[in-house]
């Protein structure tokens, strides 16, 4: 067990994944980079090599992937950092990534290797975010510059459901994304309250004004 387990980004047994970056990168905390698409684009590109070499085929993209964009986020100081998140009320949906903020409530980011018809899985989520959450925003960060070109034509159309935009994580864009996170006040979220009001009787409350409630004659 690593800096991954340490830090919390990986819980329980290692996965080949958990092993494959640990092994890459034992301390990415010291890792110079001097914008975060080159820490993202470098870190990719040994874990490639690596990928090639050992003849993997590729299974542990989506996992490295998630990792990168998690210790990109700890260097960056986006903090605190949500990995395959809940939120109450939008049910059966596992986030990949988010963080909440003071000005736009939840800020989801999902994170796919590559997209094709991935996408729309991510644009459902999005939506059903936005149903409970309106001020939030849904990111979706790829590698995949063919696909993440004909998204970015559907979202300015207005063909998907929820996602604000489409991030290529090697590219200028993503840097910007970044700076834009930077600027939000990066939070712990709320408790959630189911219900609300303004009045509350409780069972203590009648108890200790020693009132008699007769039973109800319903059986």
């Amino acid at each position: 067990m690593g800096l991954l387990h340490d830090i919390g980004i990986v819980s329980g047994k290692d996965t080949q994944a958990a092993k494959i970056f640990e092994e890459l990168f034992p301390n990415f905390l010291e890792l110079p980079y001097k914008v975060p698409s080159e820490y993202i684009s470098k870190c990719w590109d040994t874990y490639v090599e690596y990928d090639k070499k050992k003849n993997l085929a590729g299974n542990s993209n989506g996992e490295i992937f998630e990792y990168l964009l998690a210790t990109l986020f700890i260097k960056e100081g986006l903090l605190p950092l949500f990995l395959q998140a809940n939120v109450a009320f939008v049910p059966n949906v596992s986030f990949d990534l988010m963080l909440y903020t003071l000005e736009k409530g939840p800020i989801c980011l999902s994170a796919k290797t590559s997209l094709r018809e991935r996408y729309k899985q991510a644009d459902l989520e999005a939506m059903a975010l936005k149903n409970v959450h309106r001020k939030s925003i849904s990111y979706l960060i790829t590698l995949d510059k063919k696909e993440a070109a004909n998204l970015k034509a559907k979202i300015e159309k207005g063909d998907t459901l929820g996602l604000d935009k489409v991030i290529i994580a090697t590219e200028t864009e993503f840097d910007q994304m970044i700076v834009e996170l930077v600027g939000y006040t990066i939070t712990e979220p709320p408790q959630v309250e189911v219900i609300e009001a303004n009045k509350k009787i409780t069972e203590e409350k009648i108890k200790n004004l020693n009132l008699q409630t007769p039973p109800s004659n319903i059986k």
